[in-house]
C-alpha cells in the first residue's frame, strides 16, 4: 500500500458512494464501511507541495524523427550517404546508410536553440520549452513502446499513467472525471493505454474521439434522452441492485468503479456539455488555434478541448495524433503533413496557457513512443528508434529554453544524461506532487508502481 494517499478532493471514494448529495439515499450504505475499508478509503493527497496541478499530454502516435525536428546534427548533414559508422540497433538487418535531414534547422529564441523549419510556430515558444534529447524506452514494434509510454511496461496489462494520476490525487471537479483522453489510439494497446487495469475501475479515462479523430466531440451515451428526475429514479433502482451486490461481496472494487461510474456519469450531464461546447471559444481564439482551416482544424479542435479540460478541473489529459508519424517511406511527405497539422494548434496551446495564467501550474508534454533512425529506410523512409529521441516539456514547474541531454553525433544511441521512460514518469508524478517510490497499488499480494523498481525523477530539469 502506498503510505500517503495523494489533493484535496472533499471527499473520499466511500463517503461519495454514501453522500446524499452524491445520489439519494445513499446513507444505508455507511454500514459497510467497517467490512470494505480499503486502500482506496483515504483522503487524497499529494506526498509534497506540487508544482503542477494538471498535465496536457500531446502523443504523436509512429515515432516523430528527432533528428528532422529538435536534433540538430551537423555531422549527420555532412555525412550524407556515408555508412553508418557503428552497429545499428538489433532490429536493422540492411546495410545502414546515413540519411541527412532535408529540412533546414535554426535557432531560435533568447535561448538559441535548434528547431528545423517544420516547427516554426512551436519554435515561437523555445524559451518555454525543455528538450529532453536523450530519451530511451523498451520496444523496438509500435505495440511494445506505446503500452511502454502510457503504461510504464511494453508486455504485461498495467494501468496507465493518466490512471495513476486519478488514483494519487483524485478528481479536482467532482462533476468530471481526473483522466479524459482524447482520440486515444485504437490500435497498439488500444484500451490498455487508457485503462486502469488492476486499479479501482473509476480511474480509467472517459475518451473522447477515436485515432486521432475528435468526431463528435461528445462523450458517448452520456444522456439517456430522459429528464433528470426519471433518470435519477432509474439510477436509484439500479444502484441498489449494485449496492446489494457489493454487501454481499463485502469488497468488490469492480462493483464499487461501477457505482462511483453511473454516479459520474449523472453529474456529468451538467456539466460536461458546457466544457466541451467548443463554439463558446471566440473566433480569436479558434483562428489562433487553426480551426478555420482544413489541415488544422482536427487537431486544433482537440488541443482548445484539452486546454477547456484543464481550466475546468481535469487533473490528466492526453490529445492524440493517429499513427500518422510512421515514416519507413515517404519521410518528406508525411512529417510535412503531420507537422503542418499539429504546428499552429500546439504553438496556440502554449500561448493560450500562457496567456490565461495556467502555464505555470500545467505541464505540458509532447512526444511519441520512440523516435526514428538517422539512417535510411529505403529511398525516403526511417525505421523505428526507441534507442535516442526527443519529448519536450513545458510549464509545470520545469525549465524553459534549454536542452537536456545528448544523442551521437548522428542521433541514433542516447549517450549524455539519458533520460529513460520510467525516469521521465518519475518526474511526471513529482511534478503534480507524488513520489513514484510511495505511489503503490496492493495487488495479488505484490505492490505495484507506474515504474515498477526503476525511475529517478531528472531534478536537472526543474526550475
Amino acid at each position: 500500500m502506498r503510505s500517503q494517499q495523494p489533493t484535496a478532493t472533499p471527499l473520499t471514494r466511500r463517503q461519495l458512494l454514501q453522500s446524499s448529495a452524491c445520489g439519494f439515499g445513499y446513507l444505508a450504505f455507511a454500514g459497510m464501511a467497517a467490512e470494505a475499508a480499503s486502500q482506496a478509503d483515504r483522503l487524497p493527497r499529494p506526498h509534497h507541495a506540487p508544482r503542477a496541478k494538471r498535465v496536457i499530454f500531446l502523443f504523436m502516435h509512429g515515432g516523430p524523427s528527432q533528428v528532422d525536428l529538435f536534433d540538430y546534427k551537423p555531422r549527420l548533414q555532412a555525412d550524407d550517404g556515408k555508412n553508418l559508422p557503428f552497429d545499428p540497433a538489433p532490429n536493422i538487418s540492411a546495410k545502414p546508410k546515413l540519411m541527412k535531414s532535408p529540412w533546414k534547422f535554426d535557432r531560435h529564441g533568447e535561448s538559441g536553440l535548434w528547431v528545423s523549419e517544420l516547427m516554426p510556430n512551436v519554435a515561437k515558444h523555445v524559451d518555454d520549452l525543455c528538450v529532453v534529447r536523450s530519451m530511451h524506452s523498451r520496444g523496438q514494434s509500435h505495440g511494445q513502446a506505446v503500452c511502454m509510454l502510457h503504461t510504464g511496461t511494453d508486455n504485461f496489462v498495467r494501468p496507465s499513467v493518466g490512471a495513476w494520476v486519478s488514483y494519487g490525487l483524485g478528481a479536482e471537479n467532482q462533476n468530471l472525471p481526473a483522466f479524459i483522453s482524447i482520440s486515444p489510439p485504437s490500435g497498439h494497446g488500444g484500451p490498455r493505454n487508457y485503462g486502469s487495469a488492476f486499479l479501482p475501475a473509476a480511474h480509467q479515462a472517459t475518451t473522447i474521439g477515436s485515432s486521432g479523430r475528435l468526431g463528435s466531440g461528445k462523450i458517448e451515451n452520456l444522456s439517456s434522452g430522459d429528464d433528470l428526475t426519471t433518470q435519477r429514479k432509474q439510477l436509484d433502482l439500479l444502484q441498489s441492485f449494485n449496492r446489494n451486490h457489493l454487501k454481499r461481496s463485502v469488497q468488490d472494487e469492480q462493483i464499487e468503479g461501477a457505482i462511483e461510474s453511473f454516479e459520474l456519469a449523472f453529474r456529468m450531464q451538467q456539466t460536461a456539455p458546457d466544457v466541451l461546447d467548443l463554439s463558446q471559444e471566440p473566433k480569436s481564439i479558434q483562428e489562433l488555434y487553426g480551426v478555420d482551416k482544413k489541415e488544422t482544424s482536427n487537431f486544433a479542435k482537440q488541443c482548445i478541448l484539452a486546454r477547456r479540460c484543464a481550466e475546468a478541473g481535469v487533473r490528466y489529459i492526453q490529445v492524440s495524433t493517429g499513427n500518422v508519424w510512421d515514416q519507413h517511406g515517404g519521410l518528406r511527405k508525411g512529417h510535412t503533413r503531420n507537422c503542418l497539422a499539429v504546428d499552429q494548434p500546439i504553438s496556440a496551446l502554449l500561448a493560450d496557457l500562457k496567456a490565461r495564467g495556467l502555464l505555470d501550474d500545467t505541464l505540458v508534454v509532447w512526444g511519441g513512443e520512440f523516435g526514428r533512425t538517422p539512417i535510411a529506410q529505403g529511398n525516403d523512409g526511417r525505421d523505428h528508434n526507441p534507442q535516442g529521441f526527443t519529448m519536450w516539456l513545458a510549464g509545470g514547474g520545469v525549465k524553459g529554453g534549454m536542452a537536456y541531454g545528448e544523442t551521437d553525433d548522428y542521433g541514433y544511441y542516447a549517450v549524455e544524461n539519458r533520460v529513460h521512460m520510467h525516469d521521465l514518469h518519475a518526474t511526471i508524478l513529482h511534478q503534480l506532487g507524488l513520489n513514484h517510490e510511495q505511489l503503490t497499488y496492493r495487488y495479488s499480494g505484490r505492490d505495484f508502481r507506474l515504474t515498477d523498481v526503476y525511475g529517478n525523477v531528472v531534478h536537472d530539469i526543474l526550475a
